[in-house]
């Protein structure tokens, strides 16, 4: 059965040593001056700043100056990641907003924990030979305004997986499912984030 093309971004499963992701996130924050909208499962980076004045959201409480550092989505490539984001601070005006628009400052939950691994879609098929080998992020497809989920995937086809300790993912395996054919285009895979800015890098496993 064929892959379903659906992307997702970057999704928290479970930490290295087989124990669940529990939901755990560190806020961060983005400033009404990021011209980009963020969508859920988006990598992301820390800008090397943050917020400048205080900050609060109904459910996430308030943050001083200086205590949320801002972020941007991740660019491609052998670009750093911080983390992934699993949400965001309810904004009063819409409650129902499951992403962030453009220009529109918010507080975002990330999971930051280097040691977590996250399933997401590649962009062609994943051969068993490519399993602990790195990988880089592409941005084929646009996130979603209705379901609010990311549309980065795993680049199989710009940029080929590879033993290189500079690319920002290492595929940990193919992921387990009778959904999810291996080799096929669009498969799922377990990947963590290799060039993390939580973590040292390392080439391959």
């Amino acid at each position: 059965m064929a892959n379903l093309d659906s992307a997702f971004g970057l999704r928290p499963i479970r930490h290295r040593n087989g124990a669940p992701y529990n939901g755990a996130f560190n806020s961060y924050y983005v400033p009404s001056t990021y011209a980009t909208a963020l969508f859920i499962g988006d990598p992301v980076v820390k800008t090397g700043t943050s917020n400048t004045a205080e900050v609060s959201a109904p459910g996430a409480g308030k943050f001083g100056i200086g205590t949320l550092p801002e972020i941007n989505k991740a660019a491609v490539g052998t670009n750093p990641i911080t983390g992934v984001i699993v949400g965001f601070a309810p904004t009063a005006s819409n409650l129902n907003l499951n992403y962030n628009t453009a220009s529109t400052a918010r507080i975002v939950y990330v999971c930051d924990d280097p040691d977590v691994v996250f399933l997401i879609q590649a962009d062609g098929a994943i051969a068993a030979a490519d399993v602990g080998l790195n990988a880089v992020l592409i941005y084929t497809n646009a996130g979603s305004t209705v379901s609010g989920l990311s549309g980065v995937e795993l680049d199989t086809t710009s940029d080929v997986p590879a033993a290189d300790a500079s690319n920002q993912l290492t595929i940990q395996r193919v992921y387990n499912s009778e959904t999810n054919e291996a080799a096929s285009a669009w498969t799922r895979v377990e990947v963590k984030i290799n060039q993390h800015t939580e973590a040292n890098n390392v080439i391959g496993f």
